[in-house]
């Protein structure tokens, strides 16, 4: 399932709420855009219709709920962020994120770990 940038500001909304009405999606959102409300209903009803949501008309008003996990989408979006910009390439990405970016002690300890970890053939 694709996922555009904008519906996945909505679809971390939802994650978080696990279930919530849309007038609080906007209320969330709009602070962070420049979109008006309209936009944000567009997008939630474009999720409904790529079953990324479910959406139930509870005391009038729309609840969504996911119907898909955060985990799902976040291996899906940077399985093709790593065959787009890494050409699939784990390894080098893995390199480029760790020489150019800034990884805080305990995060080097951790990627270590999880390191040794995939060389002992324990890990994914």
């Amino acid at each position: 399932m694709k996922i555009s940038d904008a519906e996945w500001l909505v679809m971390q909304v939802v994650w978080r709420h696990e279930s919530v009405g849309a007038a609080e999606v906007i209320g969330q959102i709009l602070p962070e855009t420049d979109w008006n409300h309209r936009t944000v209903r567009t997008l939630l009803n474009r999720l409904v219709e790529k079953g990324a949501l479910d959406a139930e008309l509870i005391d009038g008003r729309n609840v969504y709920r996911p119907r898909v996990k955060q985990e799902q989408c976040l291996r899906e979006e940077s399985r093709s962020f790593l065959n787009k910009v890494f050409s699939g390439d784990a390894a080098e990405m893995l390199f480029h994120f760790v020489k150019n970016e800034n990884i805080s002690p305990e995060q080097v300890k951790q990627l270590k770990a999880l390191l040794d970890e995939k060389q002992q053939g324990k890990g994914k």
